[in-house]
This record gives structure tokens, sequence and C-alpha cells, in this order.
């Protein structure tokens, strides 16, 4: 088919922002790269990716891990970053302290290569563990993580277990968690950390800026069994927001309110934890 004119001269849509995952991949598209790029879609951003590992998984939890030749990781992030460069970076599963090294040297050389600190919001969601109990980041991948990529990333988002591991205290309720995003922190002043309640009852997130002002985000708990990748989604939608130019405190709200919103219209899928509908802001716009 070919075009009229009218249809040549008509004015073609804004460039969408890109953004870049660095995550595993979840073949029952649930969590991971998969559904990172539907949320950054929801969002109206365009998204690239860079796998770490392969699972074997399904709702009913990981199976097997496998994760990704670093040396293929490593070209991967070179040649995307030369041809799209991101406006942001989503960094979920790393499974090995190989990974973790490989990504904190790219985040190193994208610095480097602009000549000042690279000061594109980087969101770290320390995946060290599934839902189902499966080990997703070895303990040296842990170690690693501590000492050389906290300190390169502007936000992390660990939910409460992830958070008790990251300072090695317990964290079983609010003001335990609160004394736990003061010390970390405190031991990366630059970081934004938000812990992640959804699985708490009630559900309330906690935000610690650089500055170290706190901010509570409340919410309902959801009675539901689909809530299969809720940290990557809630993640994926806070960088989504840092890119379109929200404020901390509003890109967390908005955050929350997303991830909300997809476990409200879970489609119900599967026999054990189900995934969400990541695209439900598309489709209720189309009605």
């Amino acid at each position: 088919m070919t075009l009229s004119r009218q249809d040549d001269a008509r004015p073609r849509p804004a460039k969408p922002p890109i953004v870049l995952t660095i995550a595993g991949f979840d073949p029952s598209n649930g969590a991971g790269i998969t559904a990172d790029l539907q949320v950054f879609a929801a969002h109206g951003l365009f998204g690239v990716s860079a796998i770490t590992a392969l699972t074997v998984q399904s709702t009913f939890g990981v199976a097997t891990i496998h994760p990704l030749d670093t040396d293929v990781l490593g070209q991967t992030l070179q040649i995307l970053s030369s041809d799209l460069p991101p406006a942001g970076i989503k960094i979920g599963m790393l499974a090995t302290a190989a990974i973790v090294a490989q990504v904190a040297t790219f985040i190193e050389l994208l610095s480097e290569k602009s000549g000042n600190p690279f000061t594109v919001p980087i969101v770290l969601d320390p995946v060290l563990s599934s839902s189902s109990g499966a080990p997703l980041l070895d303990p040296a991948g842990l170690e690693a993580l501590q000492n050389t990529l906290l300190s390169r990333v502007s936000w992390v988002t660990p939910n409460w277990r992830e958070l008790a591991l990251l300072v090695a205290q317990p964290v079983a309720t609010l003001e335990d968690a609160h004394h736990a995003l003061d010390a970390l922190g405190r031991r990366y002043p630059a970081l934004h950390i938000v812990a992640t309640a959804g699985d708490q009852h009630p559900p309330t997130d906690l935000l610690r800026t650089p500055a170290g002002a706190f901010h509570r985000f409340s919410g309902d708990r959801i009675d539901t069994t689909s809530t299969h990748g809720t940290g990557c989604a809630f993640s994926s939608a806070l960088l989504s927001r840092l890119v379109l130019g929200d404020s901390p405190l509003d890109a967390v709200a908005g955050a929350k309110a997303y991830v909300t919103g997809a476990l409200h219209h879970a489609p119900g899928l599967g026999h054990g934890r189900g995934p969400m509908d990541l695209l439900w802001t598309m489709r209720k716009s189309l009605k």
C-alpha cells in the first residue's frame, strides 16, 4: 500500500523516552523483563532490555535459574546504550556476583562517557529471592551489590525481607523498617530508599530521602492471589514516573497507585501466584 501526500504530511508523534531494564526472564510473564516492558508501555515509554538470567518458572514458583554469560550481557548493554541511550534504568534480578560487577562497570562507563556523574534515574529492585522462596542472588552477589552497585544507583526498592538482608538486622515492624532504612541511608547518602510493604498488614510503604526525611504511603490490603511481580512492577513504574518528570514523592505515590490498579484488574490466570494486569491503564483508556 502506498501513502498519499496527505498521509506523508501528517505530523509524526513525539519520540517517547527510552528506558532500559536489566533483569531476568520470567517465561510466565508475571515478573522480570517482559513485565518491565509492559509497565514501560503502560506509561508511554519505549523499553529496551538486557537479560541477566533465564528462569524456569510458572505461577507456582521458580524451578531453576540459568545466568547469562557476562560477556554477552556486557555486549548487549554497550550496543544498546550507544544506539538507544536510556533516559532511565531499572535493574532487577542479577543472579551472580559476576553479573553484579558487569552491571556496575556498565554504569561507571556511562558516567565516564558523559564526562559527568550519570544523572538519569537508576532504580534498583534488589531481587534477592522469589516470592516462593527460591534464592535469586547468591551470597557473593549480595556482597558485590552492597560494595559496588548500591553506591552507583539513585533509588533502591527492597521489601522488608530484602531490607533485612541488606542491613543484616531483622525487619518485622514498620518501626524496624524505619531504623533499617536510616541505617542503609547513612551508608549510602545519595540513595532514595523505598521499603515496600505489599505483603504486610497494612501495606504502608516508607520512603527515606537522601536528606534523611521519611514519608509514609498508606494503602489498602487487596484480597487476591494474583500478586506475582509486584516488586518488579513497582520499581518499573517508579522509574517511569521519574523519567516523566514526577517529584520523588509523586513518583512513589504514582507507582503505588499503578500497582494497586494492576492488582484490582488482575485476570486471575494460573493456579499459583498469578500475574497482574500491567496494561490496565491502556485497556481503561480504550473503553
